[in-house]
């Protein structure tokens, strides 16, 4: 499977073994994914950028990690060589989402934009809290911290790479009068 790098989702990276039948073990970006369990073919990036494609034999979750199982990958001397890889996938095998819902390389990098003030940055991060998720936006305001809320999240617009919000008062500091 030849597929150029807009075509792949970066699952994670290996990050050691576990157990002595060759198992990955993988660090996901996104903690607590099970996206790899939808791959059709796993493909591993080593450092200089060259890949080689796999077929997944075993996929489960432990602790913060997804423990993978390769064809092909049958010794600990095998897996070994594997450790600091990336993980990758097609983007065709990710499952589709609901309406209004994206993927997280989806709207990294985008434009926000405050009805009130204006472009404020992009997206940078994003992190997970017991409420709901917390976008990180970086410019001009340095570090804006937003709720994915509905009432501050008006539109998501892909094709315009921007993301449209309406900020309360006091979220976004206020430049210094004087």
């Amino acid at each position: 499977m030849t597929l150029s790098a807009n075509e792949l989702f970066n699952f994670g990276t290996v990050v050691g073994l576990h157990g002595l039948r060759g198992d990955l073990k993988v660090l996901p970006h996104e903690p607590g994914s099970d996206l790899l369990n939808h791959a059709q073919t796993i493909i591993l990036r080593d450092q200089k950028g060259l890949t080689e494609d796999y077929t997944p034999m075993k996929i489960s979750e432990h602790k913060a990690n997804t423990l993978l199982r390769l064809a092909r990958v049958e010794s600990v001397a095998q897996a070994e060589a594997l450790v600091g890889f990336t993980v990758l996938m097609s983007l065709d095998d990710l499952p589709e989402l609901s309406a209004g819902k994206h993927y997280w390389h989806e709207i990294q990098g985008l434009a926000v934009v405050d009805q009130k003030r204006g472009n404020i940055g992009l997206l940078q991060g994003m992190f997970t809290t017991p409420a709901h998720e917390i976008y990180e936006v970086n410019g001009r305001f340095g570090e804006v911290l937003i709720p994915v809320v509905s009432r501050f999240i008006v539109e998501i617009d892909l094709d315009g790479k921007r993301i449209l919000v309406d900020l309360p008062e006091g979220l976004i500091p206020e430049p210094d009068e004087g």
